[in-house]
Parts: C-alpha cells; sequence; structure tokens
C-alpha cells in the first residue's frame, strides 16, 4: 500500500482527495517506481474537470514524475532496480509508488537530478517539439510566447534565445514580465493593460511575428491570429482560458493565407525512439547550462488541492513540483 490523490468524479480541486491505495507488482513489460517528485501541469487540470476524460473512477491523475525503479517485471532489460527515470504523459502520477510501462521510461543522466527531471519533463518537451518540430524557429525569426513566466514559458524563452530568435512575451504582472526578461524574452507585454496584439504590430513595424505559440485558448485566439504575417503558424498547445471557438478556415485566409495547428506533446513521443531522442535533447540543452529549470513552487502531495488551486488562478511561475 502507498498513497495518492484520487479522484472518484470531475469537478474542481476539492474532488482531489490524498488516500491509500494498493500498489501492484510490475507486470510483464513494467516497472514499478517510488517517486522521488511529480509534475504540476496544466493538463492535471484538464483530466480533473473532464475536458480530457480519464478512463475511469477512481482514478489517479498526474502526467509526470520522476524517482528510482523499485522493481521490474518480466520482459524488462532496460532498467534495474536503484536506477534514476523520469517520464512524462503517461496518467497516474500523483501517488508515491507507480507501475508503468518500462518502454514509456527515460534513465536519467547524472547531471539532472530527480527533482528538476519531475518539473522539467514534461514542459521542456513540450518546448522541444514546438521550437524544434511543430515550426522549427531560426536565428532571426520573432516569436510571440503567450504566459511567458510560466513553466512552458520560461523554458522556451530560454530556448528560443540559444537558437537566436526575437522573443516577445505576454505576462500578467510586472514581477513576471520581470521573471520572463531575466530568462531571455526580450519585449513583455502586460495582457493585463495592454492590446497585446497592437503592441506586437508596434515592436515588429507591422510586419507581425513568424510564429505564435499560445498555451491560453479561447481569450487569446482572435488576438493572436492579428499578430502573425503572412503565411506565418499560429500553434495552439493549450486551453488554459478554455477551448478556442470554432472557426471559418475562411478566417486563416482572410488573414494573410495564415497557418493553424494544435499538437499535443502525446503524438510526438508516441514512438519510444521519438520520446527518447526529445529527451535526450532536452537533457543535453539543460546540461548545457543554455537551459536552467526553475522550480519555484514545492507542495507536498498531499496538498495537491492548493496546488491546483494556486495554478489554476495563475499564481504559479517556473515550474511546480509535488512531494510524496
Amino acid at each position: 500500500m502507498s498513497n495518492a490523490v484520487v479522484i472518484d468524479k470531475v469537478g474542481g480541486p476539492e474532488v482531489l482527495e490524498y488516500r491509500e491505495v494498493q500498489t501492484p507488482a510490475p507486470g510483464p513489460g513494467e516497472v514499478r517506481v517510488a517517486q522521488s517528485a511529480i509534475g504540476l501541469n496544466y493538463i492535471d487540470v484538464y483530466h480533473r474537470t473532464g475536458l480530457y476524460p480519464v478512463p475511469g473512477f477512481p482514478a489517479v491523475i498526474g502526467m509526470e514524475g520522476a524517482g528510482v525503479v523499485e522493481a521490474t517485471g518480466p520482459g524488462v532489460d532496460a532498467f534495474k532496480p536503484g536506477d534514476r527515470v523520469a517520464y512524462a504523459m503517461v496518467l497516474g502520477g500523483y501517488a508515491e509508488k507507480r507501475v508503468i510501462p518500462a518502454e514509456r521510461l527515460v534513465l536519467l543522466p547524472d547531471a539532472i537530478e530527480l527533482e528538476q527531471a519531475a518539473g522539467m519533463m514534461l514542459q521542456g518537451m513540450t518546448v522541444q517539439y514546438l521550437v524544434r518540430r511543430t515550426y522549427p524557429v531560426q536565428p532571426g525569426d520573432v516569436v510571440l510566447l503567450h504566459a511567458a513566466a510560466g513553466g512552458v514559458g520560461l523554458i522556451a524563452c530560454q530556448w528560443l534565445n540559444q537558437i537566436g530568435a526575437t522573443v516577445i512575451g505576454t505576462v500578467g504582472s510586472e514581477a513576471k514580465a520581470e521573471l520572463a526578461r531575466n530568462h531571455g524574452c526580450h519585449y513583455t507585454i502586460n495582457y493585463r493593460i495592454e492590446d497585446f496584439a497592437e503592441r506586437v504590430r508596434q515592436l515588429t513595424e507591422g510586419r507581425g511575428v513568424d510564429v505564435v505559440y499560445d498555451s491560453i485558448g479561447k481569450d487569446t485566439f482572435t488576438g493572436s491570429l492579428d499578430c502573425l504575417r503572412p503565411l506565418g503558424m499560429m500553434v495552439s498547445f493549450g486551453s488554459a482560458s478554455g477551448a478556442v471557438p470554432p472557426f471559418e478556415p475562411a478566417l486563416l485566409a482572410q488573414k494573410g493565407s495564415l497557418y493553424f495547428t494544435r499538437p499535443t506533446l502525446k503524438d510526438y513521443i508516441a514512438a519510444k525512439e521519438d520520446l527518447q531522442r526529445t529527451a535526450r535533447e532536452l537533457f543535453d540543452i539543460v546540461g548545457s547550462g543554455a537551459v536552467r529549470i526553475e522550480i519555484n513552487q514545492r507542495y507536498p502531495l498531499s496538498e495537491a488541492k492548493r496546488a491546483h488551486q494556486d495554478l489554476e488562478a495563475r499564481n504559479t511561475t517556473g515550474s511546480a513540483i509535488l512531494i510524496p
């Protein structure tokens, strides 16, 4: 037996219940991990509220974590007890111990700490696919990044700088603006007091940006399209304010033959080879010092409810983790 955070129904943070659960032995191809830290991500809110349905109830949510291999099932050769491992995009993370398919785990290099890994796997691999694969950013590109002081945002600001792009970021306060600038954001826009689309046009002298990375969704969709240059790309990878409403494809033509995509990390790391390659590139850039991972909030696993309240109120910056 071990402790986990379980939901028996969808709803607000109050449905998160910390209780004892049975931890099964690993089956064929599986590994049991004693978790050292668990990542807190907005996708957890989507699962809790039902926007992204869970397979059934009771359910343990959470998509990211890091820890030490405790036991392996038959047929597992890549890992052994004592190995330091991490994962992302496998439901069931809010637990002291969990069983996970071995093919979804990555071995951590010595330079990456367990808490650091738990705070960067999902967000860091998201940045990797966004800037290297969805829209391969080139030196000299101008990028608009929403939520620039968030977990994905701070990693992206640094990674885009390493590539040689100019980064314009939206934030909700001067404190978050300063944080984003300290991580390489060249221009910040406080969306609470400025029209971000108008400000982007000023900053780019009317040209527009090459790509928008938008994790906000409904509230920023139209403005984001207005920020793009002709043939620019709108990358909608989250919906913190709600889902983007239905729109006519002709809108993209009217605004300059724009490209629109709604990617998810799950598809970009579905193949084992892609998972390993994506994680390796993340480990390399963090290990080089070009990207540093800021864990600005730590919560006991038993206080997952408070963590969700802070996350939804946009009171968090950088990465946040739960400690079993």
